[in-house]
């Protein structure tokens, strides 16, 4: 029995250290994906997980795979085939300048499968959740119906499903798509959203008022109006003073109420990408340990979020032991 995770496996190329994309010829590679980080998120917190995906039947697919099943995570329904990998570049913030994202994953092999060739009724078989996100969908036609399919099979077997917006204009953009009303079919089937008063305001096609919390609460609970199965609400509130120093909170919304944790400062950041995606598996795991409580989800995916900020590449790598050193404020060398 495993949580199962349904998504593009890529790669991040990275100017090294601080510099600018292609400063000095040579870049650093990590392997990448919205789902994937998740899913190794929790495979490092000691859960069960599987990963569904497609990736090039070459060296970097190899790669891909192996880097995931030496984390931990069940690769058995990760299939390769003729094509490309997909790419994104980044080059790192430092100070007044922000980090910049290049897209290199147009035509990749996962984007170019058809929806009709995945077969959910084996894939989701021993699913105890699945896991989207809203980056599958924004790939283009192909990847949408294959993410709403997962969601109407899963549904179907009774199977709990997460959803996390992750909205990327820059690839919705780049197809004639409709992301309110793919999003609006996923989220439908989902009893979990990772997603704020923005992604709510896309969705529902209407501004939120108030400021911090209380709109916060205002969003979830149209949401919860709008989405009859939907019972969880995570998020985090981020405020960037610049490249280096950032204050996050984290808020949990279920339909009886809201927790919010305090502001924290994280300072000296060493690679904030993949801060979300160790946000949800921190939520997840939250969820999982105290049985669905809120205030528990909250504090364990601030936690994640806090220390994935102090590593390089996209995945949160930390153990149970790091997550329970950071809550107990131990920030002295552990001997």
């Amino acid at each position: 029995m495993s949580i199962v995770f349904f998504g593009e496996l890529m790669l991040r190329l990275s100017a090294p250290g601080r510099e600018l994309l292609l400063q000095t010829p040579k870049l650093d590679v990590n392997v990448a994906g919205a789902e994937a980080n998740v899913a190794t998120g929790l495979a490092c917190l000691g859960h069960k997980v599987r990963m569904i995906s497609v990736v090039a039947d070459n060296a970097l697919g190899a790669a891909a795979i192996g880097e995931l099943r030496r984390r931990g995570v069940d690769t058995s329904t990760i299939v390769s085939a003729p094509g490309r990998l997909g790419l994104y570049f980044l080059t790192q913030g430092a100070g007044l300048r922000a980090s910049d994202i290049v897209y290199d994953r147009a035509h990749s092999v996962f984007a170019e499968r058809p929806a009709d060739v995945w077969d959910w009724n084996v894939l989701l078989e021993g699913a105890t959740r699945l896991h989207l996100s809203g980056i599958t969908p924004a790939l283009g036609h192909n990847t949408a119906s294959a993410a709403i399919a997962a969601a109407e099979a899963a549904a179907a077997r009774g199977i709990p499903v997460s959803f996390d917006g992750n909205y990327r204009a820059k690839l919705w953009e780049s197809w004639d798509s409709d992301p309110k009303a793919v999003l609006t079919q996923l989220i439908g089937h989902a009893d979990l959203l990772f997603g704020n008063h923005r992604d709510i305001s896309l969705l529902l096609g209407r501004e939120f008022s108030g400021d911090g919390a209380d709109r916060r609460r205002e969003a979830a609970e149209a949401a919860f109006a709008a989405f009859p199965k939907l019972q969880t609400i995570a998020n985090t509130a981020r405020h960037v003073d610049d490249a280096d120093s950032h204050r996050v909170s984290a808020r949990v919304d279920t339909r009886a109420g809201g927790y919010q944790t305090d502001e924290v400062l994280i300072a000296g950041i060493v690679d904030r990408i993949g801060a979300g995606d160790a946000f949800a598996a921190g939520v997840l795991h939250g969820l999982i340990e105290s049985g669905g409580d809120a205030k528990a989800a909250a504090e364990a995916g601030l936690g994640l979020t806090a220390l994935k900020h102090s590593l390089p590449g996209d995945a949160s790598l930390f153990t149970r032991a790091d997550l329970a050193a950071f809550s107990e404020g131990g920030f002295d060398v552990r001997r």
